[in-house]
């Protein structure tokens, strides 16, 4: 069990403290009933129930499961339920007010929360019900810093051709922090390549796409991708360059050779995924780049499942 992993959720005062306006905005004293699906050590259920929830259900598959059912016993929360198993195989669960599920990663959807909101919508949200978090926004901008592209070429220091180790590494995708100025207009131009919104029926396969038209040149060595939560009206969580530091950081995803981009000429990328419970996530981006007429000059194609050895 990686409790350090848990750890390091409880000491994100960000999240927690939007969780916790997030809870506060919908839960009436004595009435509100709430599901919390992967409660983890169940502090967002503890949260619920000081803010006055009539009942709290926890579901948590993972063995964490064992220390969530310490952490209330310990707290006197005798009016949180504790389900030790994921919310997807509960039968006939409790109908509630509220739904809400912080499985977010550093790729929103790694942990399968759209699977997870389309099944708690349907089967746990009372009718006129909320879930937590409502909307998710994705967005991804050129990174015109060479200092991770750097890193990840390593192998070209070693005197020998290690081409296809380089390749497989410019594969894969890196959580990374990144600065603004390493953006390209300071990530001003930052585009939404993808919208999800927990309060409809959602597709698990997500594929978007971005263009910037360069006023002046530049070298893009990448892409790096964040999102931004809206947990309730108002309340916002970002994992933006430049936003409050939280856990989570910034996705950088490679280029195989950095791309010289002139005046005029166009820079665009196509992301895709696809993610599951039983398969897991799998990420595809195609980068391009094009002249002042649309003409495409230069294509690269890239895949998760390339940067894993066999």
């Amino acid at each position: 069990m990686r409790i350090e992993y848990h750890r390091t959720l409880i000491a994100d005062r960000v999240r927690n403290e939007a969780f916790g306006r997030a809870l506060a905005a919908v839960i009436r004293r004595g009435e509100t009933t709430v599901a919390d699906i992967g409660a983890g050590t169940g502090l967002l259920s503890l949260m619920a129930a000081k803010l006055g929830a009539r009942e709290v259900f926890l579901y948590e598959a993972a063995e964490v499961a064992g220390v969530a059912a310490k952490a209330l016993k310990a707290n006197r929360a005798r009016n949180c339920h504790l389900f030790p198993c994921h919310s997807t195989e509960m039968v006939d669960p409790p109908k509630v007010d509220v739904v809400v599920s912080e499985t977010l990663g550093n790729y929103p959807f790694e942990e399968h929360i759209i699977e997870t909101l389309n099944d708690a919508r349907a089967r746990f949200l009372k009718p006129g019900g909320v879930v937590i978090p409502r909307h998710i926004t994705q967005f991804v901008a050129p990174v015109v810093s060479e200092r991770i592209h750097a890193e990840l070429s390593a192998w070209d220091d070693t005197g020998f051709d290690l081409s296809a180790a380089k390749t497989m590494s410019l594969n894969n995708i890196y959580v990374r922090t990144l600065n603004p100025k390493e953006l390209l207009d300071g990530g001003a131009s930052a585009k939404v390549w993808d919208t999800v919104d927990f309060a409809r029926e959602n597709r698990s396969t997500r594929k978007g796409e971005a263009a910037w038209r360069l006023e002046s040149p530049a070298t893009i060595y990448g892409f790096a991708t964040w999102w931004s939560a809206q947990l309730s009206p108002g309340i916002v969580v970002s994992t933006a360059p430049g936003e409050a530091r939280t856990h989570w950081e910034q996705l950088y995803f490679p280029l195989l050779s950095p791309l010289a981009v002139k005046a005029r000429e166009t820079v665009a990328v196509a992301l895709r995924s696809r993610t599951s419970q039983e398969a897991g996530t799998h990420i595809a981006w195609t980068a391009t780049r094009r002249d002042s007429k649309g003409r495409s000059l230069e294509r690269q194609v890239h895949d998760l499942d390339k940067g894993f050895l066999p």
